[in-house]
């Protein structure tokens, strides 16, 4: 039987789907992450927003373009906040995000069934990584409960992976792969017998000589230890992706942000003072409730403070079921004011990514794919680079940054 298993949203909900792929495979079946014919579908969902729902639901209906009369498998987060969605859609069977692997346990049922979620780290799936770079979980759930973000009610709270778990899977990727990135929901609460432990799991990891790689990051990991932790990690990629939301101190409060924006800078000024040319990037929700035009000129001025290499730009988007939609319902501002908004701050975040480009004039990079007459990779502080010359897929090579190229640096090989 041959299945697609297709996802939305985050990194974590790409590994969860990579291994089930590899599960099916191991069961006999022909399995891919393709939107093409396929005699079943498992549609792994994703929540964040309502456009991400709806994205959820419209990828069905693609789906069944290419085979009407498929079986369609739901799981994830859209799934398990609402469900019903998916119960007029004719869907075989409905998952949340916990016991994913039981899915597969339930291919002949019909109906839905979400399973309690765990109190411990569920380590019942492990991808089979074939290509440059590997996804790698490590901690699932959060704690945090910002005010505006609906997963901790859909994932529950933060859990850890054993760290020997992750080590035995990191053994074991081939040597095709050259880069792991570490991903989870709130990665920096990945803990170590209670303690926090991401520093010391990276060391551990470093001995496999790939090059190591941090999704998404909260401002209270970053202090003196975990720095220089990663500074003596010789592999690790400095790539911090440290969620901002907000520039305005009044804002962040009230999205129950457990930071300032004075933490925030003190902790961009320690990043570089162990590196210093770190990719920073972040993200930034613009038109939250009660934002007035002071309040985002306020993120406008430290965002351009901070000098950032890149801003993820989202227009709020009110989640039913959230403390912000109970506190503020009646007061989301219209979808003009918030676009202006972002137009506004896309300016700065362009200005801001040029200024950094310019500041890079070498880089080592991991080729991992080919367009047309560029090979194209990443540098380890996360620029995208095109190269021509005679390389391969996989090739980790030292260049010379020329000039700004399409999203990113056109170079040569040094």
């Amino acid at each position: 039987m041959k299945f697609s298993i297709l996802t939305l949203g985050c990194k974590v909900n790409k590994y969860e789907s990579d291994a089930l792929i590899f599960e099916l495979r191991s069961m006999g079946h022909e399995a891919n992450d393709e939107l093409g014919f396929a005699d079943a579908y498992i549609i792994n969902t994703c929540a964040v927003t309502n456009e991400s729902e709806k994205k959820s639901r419209q990828m069905i209906e693609r789906a069944r373009k290419f085979n009407p009369n498929a079986k369609v498998y739901v799981m994830g987060c859209a799934a398990q906040n609402r469900p019903e969605q998916f119960a007029d859609r004719n869907v075989e069977f409905v998952v949340g995000t916990a016991g994913k692997k039981k899915l597969l346990e339930n291919l002949q049922n019909k109906g839905q069934q979400l399973f309690e979620l765990p109190t411990e780290y569920e380590d019942d799936l492990f991808s089979a990584q074939t290509l440059t770079r590997a996804f790698i979980k490590i901690q699932d759930g959060c704690n945090n409960f910002c005010t505006y973000c609906i997963i901790p009610y859909l994932r529950g709270r933060s859990r850890s992976r054993k760290m020997e778990s992750v080590i035995d899977e990191v053994s074991k990727l081939g040597e095709s792969v050259k880069e792991v990135v570490l991903v989870g929901v709130d990665v920096c609460d990945y803990r170590i017998d209670g303690e926090k432990g991401l520093g010391l799991l990276l060391q551990q990891l470093d001995k496999f000589g790939k090059r190591l790689r941090l999704s998404s990051m909260e401002d209270n990991l970053i202090d003196e230890d975990f720095m220089q932790r990663l500074a003596s990690t010789k592999n690790f990629c400095p790539h911090f992706h440290l969620s901002l939301q907000s520039g305005c101190d009044n804002v962040l409060k009230k999205m129950n942000r457990k930071y300032t924006t004075a933490d925030y800078e003190a902790s961009v000024k320690l990043i570089r003072k162990y590196f210093p040319l770190a990719g920073i990037t972040t993200d930034v929700i613009v038109g939250f409730p009660t934002e007035t035009e002071e309040d985002f000129k306020q993120t406008l001025e430290f965002v351009e403070r901070v000098g950032f290499s890149q801003v993820h730009i989202f227009p709020f988007s009110m989640r039913e079921g959230t403390v912000a939609q109970k506190l503020y319902k009646d007061k989301d501002m219209s979808g003009t004011i918030k676009s202006e908004r972002v137009k506004r701050l896309e300016e700065v975040a362009k200005r801001l990514k040029a200024n950094f480009l310019a500041k890079n004039k070498t880089a080592k990079v991991l080729i991992e794919e080919k367009n047309g007459e560029y090979f194209e990779g990443y540098s380890e502080n996360y620029i995208k680079c095109f190269v021509q010359g005679d390389l391969n897929v996989g090739d980790v090579v030292e260049v010379t940054i020329e000039k700004p190229f399409k999203e990113g640096v056109l170079c040569s090989l040094a």
